[in-house]
């Protein structure tokens, strides 16, 4: 009977030191799964974020939801580095790579989303999500043959935008930008030349075609109201570049925007100048083109637009002087009278002097007036 009870407590004894080693690895597995847990929390993206980078389908919009798990992927990244300082470089490496990857499957999706709706910038919902586009897509680097190496130099305080031979994904995207909203603009002209605005209000321009002043004015009043648009919509979508020199991105693509409508604001200006127009007419389209020049210039600088404008001013101007010294000429030789008894001036050398009268008083109202009164005097 004794040895029966020692026996039950050596196996009650042994069953117990079983029980709470069972226990302790319990305990211990159960933390290493909280460690494993909180490891993939921190360096890995969650099922969610890597549908949300990479899209259902080829049709799946980007949304905000977007730019959160794109800033997750980074935000890994920098986890990695204190990875690695702690000795655990292997894993870090690892990790690293797959988060090269996923952000560059990533940015050539948003790049393709964002050349796509560029064209879209004109939507408050869309501008906003196409802003922030351009800000990630700013300083996207070129595939290295090692995705570390190209994640590594992304975020690398050291080295220079040269240094990392970054891509100008921007300036890529700004082409497309360009082609769409030259074609907005040209087609907006043309409608507003031989349409007019919704509902034909306002008339179409070139209803006053008869009217040379009218008619130039309102041609470069409608570019000079819509260009400034152009420029604010360019502000938009580059508004987060921060490590761009945005003033020379808009310089450069407001000027490929508005070559479109230098042709036919050339033709309809030259077409103009051809008809039988006075010069007191001509005078009032030259200093028409010499406003609306210096306006226009200050919004686009220099362009084939500016370009455009400095001719045909240059050309109103000259077939001006031309009109004009031809209607003195003509008066002189045509109509050439002996002066009264009195002395006092003919009928012609009157009309003349009216008619300078009217030059001058014209000058007077524009700033180029100085020259102007010093040629035709």
């Amino acid at each position: 009977m004794t040895s029966r009870l020692q026996a039950t407590k050596t196996q009650t004894r042994h069953l117990i030191e079983q029980t709470n080693k069972l226990q302790a690895e319990s305990e211990k597995l159960t933390l290493q799964q909280e460690v494993a847990g909180a490891f993939l929390r921190s360096f890995q993206l969650s099922p969610s974020e890597q549908t949300t980078l990479r899209g259902g389908s080829r049709d799946t919009p980007i949304t905000s939801q977007f730019f959160i798990a794109l800033e997750r992927v980074q935000s890994i990244h920098t986890n990695c580095r204190t990875l690695m300082q702690s000795g655990h470089q292997t894993a870090a490496l690892d990790i690293m790579e797959q988060m090269a990857l996923y952000q560059e499957s990533a940015l050539e999706r948003l790049y393709r989303w964002t050349q796509t709706h560029c064209r879209n910038i004109e939507s408050p919902e869309m501008s906003e999500l196409l802003a922030q586009a351009m800000a990630c897509l700013q300083d996207r680097p070129v595939l290295f043959n090692s995705p570390v190496t190209s994640l590594v130099l992304t975020d690398s305080p050291q080295l220079t935008p040269d240094s990392q031979h970054l891509v100008d994904i921007c300036r890529y995207v700004l082409d497309e930008y360009c082609t769409s909203r030259r074609s907005v603009l040209v087609r907006a002209f043309i409608d507003a030349l031989t349409q007019g605005g919704p509902g034909g209000t306002p008339k179409p321009i070139e209803m006053h075609a008869h009217d040379p002043k009218r008619y130039v004015g309102d041609m470069l009043a409608w570019l000079h109201q819509f260009i400034p648009g152009e420029k604010e919509n360019l502000l938009t979508l580059l508004k987060g570049c921060q490590k761009l020199d945005v003033s020379e991105y808009i310089q450069q693509t407001l000027s490929n925007i508005t070559e479109g409508v230098c042709h036919p604001l050339r033709v309809r200006m030259e077409q103009i100048l051809t008809f039988e127009v006075g010069p007191i007419v001509l005078y009032g389209v030259t200093n028409l083109a010499r406003f609306y020049k210096q306006v226009i210039v200050q919004v686009v600088g220099a362009s084939l637009l500016e370009s455009t404008l400095i001719d045909l001013e240059k050309l109103c101007y000259q077939t001006f002087l031309l009109t004009l010294e031809s209607q003195v000429k003509r008066e002189l030789s045509e109509n050439a009278e002996a002066p009264p008894s009195d002395l006092s001036p003919s009928p012609q050398v009157s009309q003349l002097i009216n008619l300078l009268k009217e030059v001058l008083a014209v000058a007077t109202m524009n700033q180029g007036r100085q020259h102007d009164i010093v040629q035709v005097n």
